[in-house]
């Protein structure tokens, strides 16, 4: 197993389900209220950690009782936190859930993830340089994503790169991306695409190719995934199961996809893999409480 190194996101998350979405100024009675740990960064850590990946985590926490939670929570599955800065006088990150019908709306409120800095990726410039793949996100500034992806390119070390929350982006830094892993709405905005079918995904999927991105994977919930096998593009369904909570959903096929890559695995099977995980995810309620491990993904795939 190869090493993989998150940068990004921890979150803790604050999720309550509502049986409609409120309107501006309205007020209605909630169940369920959980707080969870969270934040893209973490989720996709902890997806791979618990599938078997080998695991290790940079970013940054508040000095307060939710970045200790996060960091207690990262170790307990494994993940390395030595490489996660805690920063003084500044809040840990939050994510506000409100779950309605198996859909779910987030408000993030970045806190010490925007402290994570350029300077503190040159500090970990040896861990990405041994690791095989780095996997990052937009939870964290921009400026720091291009530190991480520029240190990864000077080594040869490949970026699996999922753009949320979504934003535009440049076809330079386009290009240095290895792995690419937007849903159909952040693929619709970078692309500046309809992204409503599948035939639709294949013509984002072959124009985010020709930016020079060499692996581009769209995931569209119940309607599978689409994606290039070198040049052919294709489209794997995904089965049909009872929506419990989508949160962390896209964080586990991303990590999913992160650990299959390093154990060698061909597209089509990390597609099949990570499509089980997003599956199993969605089953269960919360980010990181809903993420399998690999026991749980080879009895759902029929391997034990």
């Amino acid at each position: 197993m190869s090493k993989i190194t998150v940068i990004g996101s921890l979150n803790m998350d604050l999720a309550v389900s509502t049986p409609k979405i409120p309107v501006m100024g309205e007020t209605i009675l909630g169940s369920g209220f959980m707080t969870a740990p969270g934040g893209k960064g973490a989720n996709q850590a902890v997806a791979a950690s618990r599938l078997g990946g080998e695991v290790y985590m940079v970013g940054c926490v508040g000095n307060d009782i939710f970045g200790k939670n996060l960091l207690e929570n990262l170790s307990e599955n494994n993940v390395s936190v030595e490489n996660v800065r805690t920063i003084e006088g500044c809040a840990t990150g939050i994510a506000m859930i409100v779950i309605n019908e198996g859909d779910n709306f987030i408000i993030v409120d970045p806190g010490a993830n925007y402290r994570l800095t350029p300077e503190m990726i040159d500090d970990v410039e040896h861990l990405i340089k041994d690791s095989f793949i780095v996997v990052i996100q937009l939870e964290i500034p921009m400026e720091t994503v291009e530190r991480a992806v520029e240190i990864a390119k000077k080594h040869g070390v490949k970026v699996l790169f999922n753009p949320a929350p979504a934003r535009k982006l440049s076809d330079e830094f386009l290009s240095k991306i290895d792995v690419f892993t937007p849903n159909e709405t952040e693929c619709e905005l970078i692309t500046g695409m309809s992204v409503k079918s599948i035939e639709e995904a294949k013509a984002a999927v072959s124009f985010l190719r020709a930016k020079g991105i060499p692996q581009v994977i769209v995931t569209m919930g119940s309607r599978g995934v689409v994606y290039n096998a070198g040049k052919e593009i294709c489209h794997k369904p995904v089965p049909k199961v009872q929506v419990v909570d989508t949160t962390a959903a896209g964080d586990s096929f991303s990590g999913a996809i992160a650990v299959a890559l390093s154990c060698g695995k061909g597209i089509h099977d990390a597609i099949d893999f990570a499509n089980a995980v997003g599956t199993l995810t969605v089953t269960k309620k919360g980010a990181q409480t809903s993420l399998p491990t690999i026991d749980d993904v080879n009895r759902y795939m029929g391997l034990l």
